[in-house]
């Protein structure tokens, strides 16, 4: 798994996916999204962290709420993918700390159990992956979040 990267985000960038410009002013690259991974089965964990790495995506991957919580306080990740059942602290705990002190975060909460209507009650920005999920869909809802997040806030 990929650590956190050691260099400070981009001066005066907006969201992670501020553009780098060249001497020319073409774009060149743009800052990887940051993908923290929360799962206590160590096979998934490294399973479905090395699959949601990619050119745009850094991806920290760790076993229980409470390192995800040490992990994320320095600088936030942008996404927080959680399994619900871990040990400790849950998924939904975990999700409802980060959530109270920033209420848009973006958090995918995964689980074997439909959630019913009681997810939307967290945040506008939580969504729910249903174990077990196909590849598509984890890929399909990290490229909608990431389109998200390149969008530029509504006025």
């Amino acid at each position: 798994m990929m650590q956190p990267a050691a260099t400070a985000p981009l001066a005066g960038a907006a969201h992670p996916f501020s553009p780098s410009e060249s001497s020319k002013g073409q774009q060149i690259s743009m800052t990887p999204l940051r993908i923290l991974y929360v799962e206590d089965n160590a096979e998934l964990r490294e399973t479905i962290g090395m699959l949601l790495e990619g050119d745009d995506r850094e991806v920290v991957s760790c076993a229980t709420a409470e390192e995800a919580l040490q992990l994320d306080a320095p600088r936030p990740f942008d996404i927080v993918v959680t399994d619900v059942s871990l040990p400790g602290m849950s998924g939904t705990d975990l999700c409802r700390r980060l959530l109270a002190d920033a209420p848009r975060r973006w958090i995918v909460l995964c689980s074997g159990y439909q959630f019913g209507h009681g997810l939307d009650t967290l945040g506008p920005n939580v969504r729910a992956l249903l174990k077990p999920f196909e590849l598509e869909d984890l890929e399909a809802l990290m490229e909608s979040i990431s389109n998200a997040l390149r969008s530029p806030p509504a006025a």
